[in-house]
């Protein structure tokens, strides 16, 4: 019983790290674009935002298929979990234009040379968009824990 709410605990808690940092990012890259923060201050909170995923999934994973909640059986015939995993996955495409942009910037700040941050507002608004996709994630579980189903 112990490890099961430690194992709910340690999710809710990475969604809400997942969900400040996205955010936290998503305001970094806007002072960037105004010119009043530096790329560090992204660059920190996409680490958050990073390190967030990555509980996010081994939590999650372990809860869905590792014995410690309802089953595999109940998630992989639940609407909510499809629209779960589906809201995910389009998180993680968003990621990927910041992802590359971030990856290249770390690696030019590491050689001492300048970043491109003409891209930033947009990073922003993808930032803030994945911040609004991981509330209405919190929205279909919530539904999940309470046995809601579209039958």
């Amino acid at each position: 019983m112990l490890a099961h709410w430690s194992l709910a605990a340690i999710h809710l808690l990475a969604f809400a790290l997942g969900f400040w940092a996205v955010l936290n990012r998503g305001t970094a890259f806007s002072r960037l674009a105004a010119g009043t923060a530096q790329a560090r201050s992204v660059l920190l909170a996409d680490n958050l935002w990073g390190i967030s995923a990555v509980i996010l999934l081994v939590s999650g994973g372990m809860r869905a298929f590792g014995g410690y909640e309802k089953g595999t059986e109940y998630y992989l015939y639940q609407p909510l979990f499809h629209l779960k995993m589906t809201l995910f996955a389009l998180i993680l495409l968003l990621e990927i234009m910041p992802m590359i942009t971030l990856i290249k910037w770390r690696i030019a700040l590491g050689r001492g040379k300048a970043i491109e941050a003409g891209r930033a507002k947009i990073y922003a608004r993808i930032s803030h968009s994945q911040a609004l996709l991981m509330m209405l994630m919190v929205v279909a579980a919530t539904g999940m824990a309470r046995g809601f189903s579209f039958g």
